[in-house]
């Protein structure tokens, strides 16, 4: 039998969650989803990695307090502990188990089908043998990590984040290819847990959608921290020993080099995860990116959506939240309303983190915009000499009329006092506004009021 819904959402991450949840009262709703409710970011992705970011904070903060006076003999880690402590954090998010989660959908008013979705008409698709089909129907698959084609890779084996946050055990030395916001964070991450991680980063730059000098100076924190970070290096190879896994690469396309570790976790970025879905047989049009949509998330099959991952080069949980409400609002509106790109704030959520909202200086340089420069370093603040953590900089940068074009911040608490930034962009105010604004003393936002000053 073939059960009908108004709405069929495929994908029970951010995206397909924010759409589900943002339908009208009154909407029959069916939600689809393959794996655990919640979707990457609560289960493999975001919440986790932050989850254990934070951990490896507070072990690094107590090992390294004598500037303080204090002494912490027993900053010992207890792993299994802290797998534990991150899936109850995640459980508690989750709202329990993924059986409790589900049942919360159905108590909601939302059908929950666990199960792979294929498409067998544009208004039907297959789950577990159950014929679902729906009026509107909204596609939030999300993405998964890519794998390239190395040789003796997959002889060899290896994790990407799905395992690398769910091991039983800590691998003593660990190579890390790619050298983004997922592979930095996790180098870190791993490196005070008493990892010795080595990255490899195939291009000129780690972090390379950062401004550069922020990003040189957050390599610099990071490799006196003990890791090795490695650009212009490209695998080659990978053979599996009795002693590890030995690593063949080259450094700037030049000679060979070896690295042997125990474990080799994949940060290459990520692709849609569409080929389940069969959308070929229902004429939705798709890229290498992801599926093709307009200003208002609908594909060129009028009664489709697609929010998140699979519909945005801004592969973030803010971004997918925000596309998947817009989604279900406007699979139902007279006058739907185009997703607005202009201003995406992102952060690397490191040790101090690098935020940033806007334009970095090479793309204004290559756009040869005309811009002014603000910069400040934190040990110019009077909090961050307070708590110790005076590394990093904030820098802005300003057009002529006095409009913030982009704000990148290192450094404490980086990724909370970018919201003013944000604010000020997606709301056009001129920067003398936030250079003149009365902030509290002694706080880290000082920062941002002193910075803009020097843009005036």
């Amino acid at each position: 039998m073939t059960q009908t819904y108004d709405l069929l959402v495929i994908g029970a991450g951010a995206a397909g969650s924010a759409a589900a949840h943002a339908a009208a009262k009154g909407t029959r709703i069916a939600q689809v989803e393959r794996d655990k409710i919640g979707g990457t970011c609560l289960n493999y992705g975001c919440d986790p990695t932050k989850t254990l970011l934070h951990i490896a904070q507070e072990l690094y903060r107590a090992r390294h307090s004598e500037q303080f006076g204090l002494s912490i003999p027993l900053s010992s880690l207890e792993w299994q502990q802290v797998q534990t402590h991150v899936h109850g954090v995640i459980e508690q998010m989750r709202g329990g188990s993924s059986a409790e989660a589900s049942e919360q959908l159905r108590q909601q008013g939302i059908a929950f089908f666990p199960g792979e979705a294929h498409f067998i008409s544009s208004h039907e698709v297959i789950v577990n043998d159950q014929t679902i089909a729906a009026e509107r129907i909204i596609l939030a698959t999300g993405c998964q990590a890519v794998v390239p084609e190395i040789e003796g890779l997959q002889d060899a084996g290896y994790i990407t984040n799905v395992g690398a946050v769910s091991l039983s055990t800590l691998p003593e030395r660990l190579a890390i290819i790619g050298g983004g916001a997922i592979g930095i964070e996790f180098a870190q991450m791993f490196q005070r847990f008493g990892v010795k991680v080595t990255v490899l980063e195939k291009g000129s730059q780690i972090l390379d959608k950062e401004d550069k000098e922020l990003s040189e100076l957050l390599c610099h924190i990071l490799t006196r921290e003990g890791m090795t970070l490695l650009t212009g290096a490209e695998l080659q190879r990978v053979q599996k020993t009795s002693t590890g896994k030995r690593l063949t690469y080259t450094c700037n396309q030049g000679d060979e080099h070896e690295l042997l570790v125990d474990e080799i976790l994949l940060a290459l970025g990520r692709r849609p995860a569409l080929e389940k879905l069969d959308l070929e047989k229902i004429g939705v049009k798709t890229t290498k990116k992801g599926i093709e949509v307009d200003q208002t998330l609908r594909t060129n099959v009028p009664h489709i959506w697609a929010a998140g991952d699979v519909a945005t080069s801004y592969k973030f949980t803010h971004v997918a939240n925000a596309q998947g409400t817009l989604a279900a609002l406007n699979a139902y509106a007279d006058q739907p309303t185009p997703f607005d790109e202009r201003v995406i704030p992102w952060v690397t959520f490191t040790d101090p983190p690098l935020a940033h909202v806007g334009k970095t200086e090479a793309e204004l340089q290559q756009q040869h915009t005309t811009y002014k420069t603000g910069r400040m370093e934190f040990k110019g603040i009077e909090r961050a000499l307070i708590i110790g953590q005076t590394e990093g900089m904030i820098k802005l940068l300003v057009d002529e009329q006095g409009q913030l074009l982009g704000g990148h911040i290192l450094g404490p608490r980086a990724d909370d006092l970018l919201a003013p930034l944000v604010l000020a962009m997606h709301s056009s105010l001129p920067i003398d506004r936030l250079a003149s604004t009365l902030l509290p003393y002694p706080t880290l936002s000082e920062g941002l009021r002193w910075t803009a000053g020097k843009t005036t």
